[in-house]
């Protein structure tokens, strides 16, 4: 019996948890600790906003399955040093099923002036490497985490 395997890390207990691939898409408990596991796309991807640049966007955006959140934005901004905290909790919770990217607009004027941006932070959201939704500015996070659920 030939069955292929996804290794899904637990973000409660770290317990890394062997899942027949087939689960892909459904809820799955952790071994150890039986917190639920989300298999999706990006499982056993980290749980952390990942640095996109000019060279790599292509390849974690465009080329990536399902959605992906990138957010345009700049260390002097502080909207941005705002909205950060908030990023990194949304990565998390959606951990499995979205991926969440950061791209400093100052180190990579080309994919910035690409997607038109004269605005910082701006929130691009992608599935399937197309652009589908855009927002603007710092919201709260009640209000991006009712973006995220309406496009995944």
């Amino acid at each position: 019996m030939n069955q292929d395997y996804i290794i899904v890390q637990c973000p409660n207990c770290g317990a890394k948890n062997r899942i027949p691939a087939e689960k892909k898409g459904r809820n799955a408990r952790c071994g150890r600790c039986h917190t639920p596991l989300t298999v999706g796309p990006y499982a056993g991807a980290s749980a952390h906003p990942v640095h996109v640049t000019d060279a790599t966007f292509q390849q974690e955006v465009l080329k990536s399955p399902g959605t992906v959140l990138v957010d345009f934005w700049a260390p002097w901004c502080g909207a941005c040093r705002m909205v950060t905290p908030v990023l990194d909790q949304l990565a998390q919770e959606f951990s499995g099923r979205m991926k969440v990217a950061k791209l400093n607009v100052d180190e990579n004027p080309l994919t910035s002036s690409r997607y038109g941006i004269r605005s910082i932070p701006s929130l691009l959201f992608f599935k399937n490497g197309t652009l589908v939704n855009t927002v603007t500015g710092a919201l709260p996070k009640e209000e991006l985490k009712r973006q995220v659920q309406a496009i995944l």
